[in-house]
């Protein structure tokens, strides 16, 4: 009969993510996580296989932290439905620097590089704000996270510091240059 787990697999999702927003990912051990815990690493294997199977529990939960960050954001009526998802990365990006880091700054060499399911919800807001073909609303998406994501690595790396009315006034910016160009070139036929 295996022994019986002295912690449920929750409390140490729960315990592995408090270590890993203090300290960051590499900070996630099985010795750690023992220490945190008051134990040895040994309760840790009867409820995972593998570190790595923590791990990839602790980046689901850590998503799921970003997502609801996208949630409130949206919901909260500041700023519009497209724009409050911008602001809400970068939010989470300067909050949460070390999940943020353990989320969207890792090699990806081999892993499933498609965009997540907020993606194609993003997508779905900008067709409809536009009236715009989900090619072009993919096009917009994908150059506006690439500035966002510029400027919330920027910030969860402290290589710059940037105050929200400043990053909201950059996002409005770019957001309506590549809207303008979108227009011109629709109007011009193409290239």
């Amino acid at each position: 009969m295996p022994p019986r787990a002295k912690f449920t697999k929750d409390e140490l999702v729960c315990a592995a993510l408090d270590l890993v927003r203090a300290k960051g990912e590499q900070a996630l051990t099985a010795r750690a996580l023992g220490e945190m815990l008051h134990s040895s690493p040994r309760p840790l294997f009867t409820v995972f296989e593998s570190m790595e199977e923590l791990r990839e529990e602790v980046g689901r939960r850590a998503y799921e932290r970003y997502l609801s960050y996208l949630d409130t954001d949206m919901k909260s009526g500041v700023y519009p439905p497209y724009k409050a998802s911008g602001m809400a990365y970068i939010r989470f990006a300067k909050e949460e620097s070390r999940l943020f880091k353990m989320i969207f700054l890792r090699d990806r060499t081999g892993k499933d590089q498609s965009a997540g399911p907020d993606f194609a919800a993003l997508v779905d807001v900008i067709m409809k704000a536009n009236h715009i073909t989900r090619e072009q609303a993919e096009l917009l998406h994908l150059e506006m996270w690439t500035a966002v994501h510029g400027i919330a690595t920027m910030l969860a790396t402290s290589f710059l510091v940037l105050e929200e009315e400043l990053i909201s006034r950059m996002l409005t910016d770019i957001y309506l240059g590549v809207r303008t160009r979108m227009a011109e070139e629709k109007k011009d036929g193409g290239c």
